[in-house]
């Protein structure tokens, strides 16, 4: 990790129901939310969660200006950091959709989030880099 980066303790979270089965009335629930950021910076922090093989689904927005990580439903209610946005709810995608940027696999048939935190402490560190080398700042 950075150093000069924060470090923030993860607050507990209550416990999120399984995924219902597919095809029932219950699988319409949201199951995650969206941190949306820039490409550059998004990509970076994937490069990072990569290495650490903690990264969950990423998908490339629609207009292709932003990169969407699938975190866990909740998220948003107590997301801030700048450069990004948390939206609740998340439109998935096709699994052959070409816009997958870490497509869903697995033997479960709903996409891994990533953890929240360790998200915002790979963008915090994807934003040190960048500024480091005279990308930044975002």
């Amino acid at each position: 990790m950075a150093t000069g980066v924060p470090q923030y303790r993860r607050p507990a979270v209550p416990a999120v129901a399984p995924p219902a089965p597919v095809g029932s009335s219950a699988s319409r629930v949201v199951r995650y939310d969206t941190v949306t950021v820039q490409v550059r910076h998004g990509l970076e922090a994937v490069d990072i969660l990569r290495l650490r093989r903690a990264c969950g689904a990423v998908q490339q927005t629609a207009g292709g200006n932003a990169v969407a990580f699938l975190v866990p439903a909740g998220t948003a209610l107590r997301w801030h950091l700048t450069g990004s946005a948390c939206t609740p709810g998340a439109e998935l995608l096709p699994p052959t959709d070409p816009r997958w940027i870490i497509p869903p696999s697995g033997p479960q048939p709903h996409p891994r989030p990533t953890d929240a935190w360790v998200l915002r402490s790979a963008l915090c560190e994807a934003a040190t880099t960048l500024t480091a080398g005279g990308l930044g700042p975002l």
